[in-house]
């Protein structure tokens, strides 16, 4: 796929696919809940749809009608021995919460995914279980997983690293484990996991204190099926964002979307950095805070970010570099060792196509340093994506920018979270050539 130069700016109205978190959790736990649950605007992209298949696999009746997801929960218990492996394709959420799913289970499974999946790390999630009691292999701390359900002690853990992910494999297995787990995390993620299992009545209570975020469930409680309305992604509206901000003439309306405060960074950065963005008709959606935002053209001015904000946005670093490589001056971000571990290296996936845009972008250890320019000039045209959705459609908003298209190379990744993105964004005026 090319990326080409957008001549007349961006307008009109983006309709943003449903949040791939609370996608994949709208499917999880209303599988293992009591009655029937109607999900609706779910994302349908890879990802979710190997998690779709997964409870399928292990039992679970799910079908869908008109255009919502209808599932058949039968209790925390009810899940069988999936007849072969169970094939997770490229998503980290759905590895990691089966994981703790799987573990509690009575029967015994085995997890794998795609060649990128398959390098990530679960250690981070495999050890507090095995300490806990579970029986789980490993191919050194990747995938595949061998997992042997078993009855598990309660967990007592705190989190060392911000991972959403690892917090509810945990706190998802602790539904399972008779008495009291106490899960403490010492830095800022998504809680989409806690507000759902709130609303489907999991005995689940929150407790802060100074930095720390104790989370404590009693398990073997049966949670009650609810209906889920999956708000859009603020991850995929990110790309949309940052583009009409760096594109003249712009201006893009995007309704419906996810604002949860525990990963809102990327606006909050945005408007710091000048982007004339408005967030209004704010609201409460399934316990989710959900609004439309506006977005204009506008002057950015560049930004230092000190590694606490990346807790908040770490997914939005990739379309973030963009926006600062328009910028009046230069950014420096901190604190991105994360980006190292997720579908790729990102942040050396970042430098590279920079430099190759013409960018000067410096990673000095965990640190990204980018310098804008008033005139870049292409020097490998190829964008490397090594099949990362993010990197992917962030080069795709970049093209927008230059005089020479950009190629992307292996675009078809994007489908993992944003099947429609080619169409959402030539609609608006975008100039993607496949």
């Amino acid at each position: 796929m090319e990326s080409s130069k957008n001549n007349n700016g961006l307008n009109g109205e983006v309709k943003i696919p449903g949040d791939k978190s609370i996608s994949h959790r709208s499917i999880i736990i209303p599988s293992i809940s009591k009655g029937i649950s109607e999900i609706s605007n779910i994302l349908k992209s890879e990802d979710v749809l190997n998690t779709l298949s997964a409870f399928k696999l292990m039992g679970v009746k799910i079908e869908e009608i008109n255009n919502k997801i209808i599932i058949y929960g039968n209790g925390i218990n009810s899940l069988r021995k999936p007849n072969e492996k169970i094939y997770l394709g490229n998503s980290g959420t759905s590895a990691r919460l089966l994981i703790g799913l799987l573990a509690t289970q009575n029967f015994s499974s085995i997890i794998e995914g795609d060649a990128s999946l398959s390098s990530r790390p679960m250690a981070r999630i495999n050890d507090p279980l095995i300490v806990a009691g579970a029986n789980i292999k490993s191919n050194n701390g990747t995938m595949p997983i061998n997992i042997v359900g078993q009855k598990l002690k309660p967990i007592k853990y705190v989190i060392p690293l911000p991972s959403a992910q690892v917090k509810s494999g945990l706190i998802l297995a602790a539904l399972n484990i008779k008495g009291e787990s106490i899960i403490t995390e010492k830095n800022i993620t998504r809680d989409h996991t806690e507000i759902m299992l709130e609303s489907f009545g999991a005995n689940i209570k929150i407790k802060r204190e100074k930095n720390l975020k104790h989370i404590f469930i009693n398990g073997n409680h049966e949670l009650s099926s609810n209906n889920i309305n999956v708000p859009s992604d603020l991850s995929s509206s990110a790309f949309f964002i940052v583009a009409a901000l760096i594109n003249k003439n712009s201006f893009l309306i995007l309704n419906n979307v996810n604002i949860n405060p525990s990963r809102d960074g990327i606006l909050r950065v945005l408007k710091m950095m000048g982007g004339n963005i408005s967030i209004l008709n704010k609201r409460m959606v399934n316990r989710e805070i959900v609004a439309d935002i506006e977005v204009k053209s506008s002057k950015l001015n560049g930004c230092e970010l000190d590694a606490e904000i990346a807790k908040l946005m770490i997914d939005e670093y990739p379309i973030l570099a963009i926006a600062a490589s328009f910028a009046s001056s230069p950014s420096n971000f901190k604190g991105l060792k994360e980006l190292r571990v997720k579908e790729s290296d990102r942040l050396e996936l970042i430098r590279l196509n920079l430099v190759n845009c013409g960018v000067d972008a410096v990673v000095n250890e965990n640190n990204l340093f980018i310098k804008p320019s008033k005139n870049y000039l292409v020097k490998n045209s190829e964008i490397k994506t090594d099949y990362d959705h993010r990197i992917a459609m962030s080069f795709c908003i970049m093209g927008g920018l230059l005089d020479q298209n950009l190629k992307i190379l292996d675009y078809q990744c994007i489908k993992t979270s944003f099947p429609n993105f080619f169409d959402s964004y030539n609609n608006i005026g975008g100039n993607l050539i496949e």
